[in-house]
């Protein structure tokens, strides 16, 4: 079947864009000397990681179910980080993971030498409160962070049982953003370095952008690994391996309009398809708009649902739209598949009835392979 056949809407992700990418950094990697892994929370459309594995491309896991979705899918143990363990969660981390990171001393203490016993390399999250990021839900920097410790909280000498330090300060960022966190890393965290046996940089190297200078981010990695030999140097971006590589196609049902405003009502949702322009907010690019300019029509898109707060725009338009008519808007493959299911993978609750007496019962219990069907 054609693309043009598909009934809307529908998200679509095409192999050529997704190989330009895997292509781009795999040739970072290989220049840099730098491990680059893939994170599930921006991609885990696991039909699509036979393409993965033929870069040999391997993954960081911040639940159960994306170490479980990687093991199946990818065949490889997992670089974890979530931001806290339990007792009844950490073997089974532990049993699917390489590495290990732990966003605070307490839970190091707590189970660092359990990963160390069962052969699992044991890392901390560090926070060199470097803010490079314009938009505070995305930023792991600002004051009063839950994520990792910060420099004045962690002795001076070296931990015990620690191999690495993990940071991730980063959002679609550039290589001239990750110099200045790497600088602030450096001067609050380098007398720790001489010691271990590993750094990951964390995600948000969004290397893959059209004007992203990836020399500039080889030399930088090359630069660090020359001042520290001892260390292997990890990355985990997750937009840069699904950027610009799918679109959402939906198609126009209704054109409103209320106090001279008129709204395209689609057949989908900005809050239940691409929860991010509503969070970030951002209004993505629609192949069919043109530049605004006097004279042309203008509209909003309007969610299907009965959310007032549903809409996103206003786009231009060379000509009035009409129901029936066909919008592709485009890069929302990374993240917006993920956020329209189980971002992070993270389980979702069960829902319990509990009746008059106090008694309760499940009505529905959720597991991995319903993340892993709703995926696909």
């Amino acid at each position: 079947m054609k693309e043009s056949q598909l009934p809307t809407p529908y998200y679509i992700v095409y192999e050529d864009k997704l190989r330009r990418n895997l292509d781009l950094i795999a040739d970072v990697s290989r220049r840099s000397g730098a491990h680059i892994i893939m994170a599930f929370k921006a991609n885990a459309l696991w039909r699509t990681f036979p393409i993965f594995r033929e870069y040999g491309v391997a993954f960081t896991a911040s639940s159960l179910n994306e170490l479980e979705l990687g093991r199946r899918h990818l065949g490889t143990k997992a670089h974890t980080y979530t931001p806290a363990y339990t007792d009844a969660t950490i073997d089974r981390y532990l049993e699917g993971s390489s590495h290990i990171t732990f966003n605070s001393l307490d839970q190091l203490r707590r189970f660092g030498a359990r990963a160390h016993a069962k052969g699992v390399s044991v890392g901390l999250r560090v926070n060199p409160q470097c803010s490079v990021i314009e938009t505070d839900i995305y930023n792991p920097a600002l004051p009063g962070s839950r994520f990792g410790v910060t420099a004045e909280d962690l002795p001076e000498y070296p931990v015990e049982g620690l191999d690495g330090l993990h940071f991730h300060a980063l959002c679609e960022s550039s290589s001239y953003d990750l110099e200045k966190v790497l600088e602030a890393f450096e001067k609050q965290f380098g007398h720790l370095l001489p010691n271990l046996k590993w750094v990951n940089m964390g995600g948000g190297h969004l290397m893959t952008r059209e004007g992203y200078d990836t020399e500039h981010l080889i030399r930088l990695l090359s630069d660090f690994r020359r001042r520290h030999p001892n260390l292997e140097v990890i990355l985990e971006p997750g937009s840069a391996f699904t950027w610009r590589t799918g679109d959402l196609v939906t198609s126009v049902v209704d054109i409103v309009e209320n106090q001279g405003v008129k709204t395209a009502i689609i057949d989908a949702s900005f809050a239940c398809h691409m929860p991010d322009t509503l969070e970030m907010p951002y209004q993505p690019a629609i192949t069919e708009s043109v530049a605004p300019a006097s004279g042309l029509p203008a509209y909003r898109l309007g969610g299907n649902s009965c959310l007032s707060g549903d809409f996103c725009g206003p786009w231009s338009f060379a000509e009035e739209l009409k129901a029936g008519q066909r919008l592709r808007l485009e890069d929302m493959n990374h993240y917006t598949t993920v956020k329209t299911t189980m971002f992070n993978g993270l389980q979702h609750p069960d829902i319990v009835l509990c009746d008059h007496d106090g008694d309760c019962t499940y009505l529905r219990r959720f597991d991995y392979s319903d993340y892993e069907s709703r995926m696909s």
